[in-house]
């Protein structure tokens, strides 16, 4: 088992006003290389109050919340999605695509992920808060 956080990429200039992630981590639970692609199954955790930090995903990403809730927040500061245990949870590739996604309940919210990117890109980019009240 690997102990990992898909939020954790180096910092250049142009991010180093990124947030990072607060009371989030993961494990990655598997990863498979096929045909140019990684497949990469991950378990977020986030923590009441935790956040994963503004980012975007170099890939697609397709998951389950299997406990808690969490509130997804696109880049004009508005919560486009909240998804309790069961529900699915995508999000599009790409840098137009920042968001962050929030856990305001008051007990450990768990997901189950699988992110498909190009092989050896990273899961996910930070990015700098784009001026909402909250990280």
């Amino acid at each position: 088992m690997i102990v990992a956080s898909p939020f954790a990429t180096l910092l250049s200039p142009a991010t180093a006003l990124a947030t990072p992630p607060v009371g989030a981590s993961a494990v990655t639970l598997a990863k498979q290389t096929i045909d140019g692609m990684d497949y990469i199954v991950s378990e977020l955790t986030i923590a009441p109050g935790g956040s994963t930090g503004w980012h975007t995903n170099e890939g697609e990403l397709y998951g389950v919340v299997k406990a808690g809730t969490v509130n997804h927040f696109i880049v004009d500061c508005t919560q486009d999605g909240v998804h309790s245990a069961g529900d699915p949870i995508t999000d599009p590739a790409g840098p137009d695509h920042v968001h962050t996604v929030r856990n305001l309940g008051n007990v450990p919210a768990v997901l189950d992920i699988t992110y498909v990117d190009s092989a050896g890109a990273p899961t996910t980019d930070s990015a700098p808060n784009p001026g909402c009240p909250f990280e």
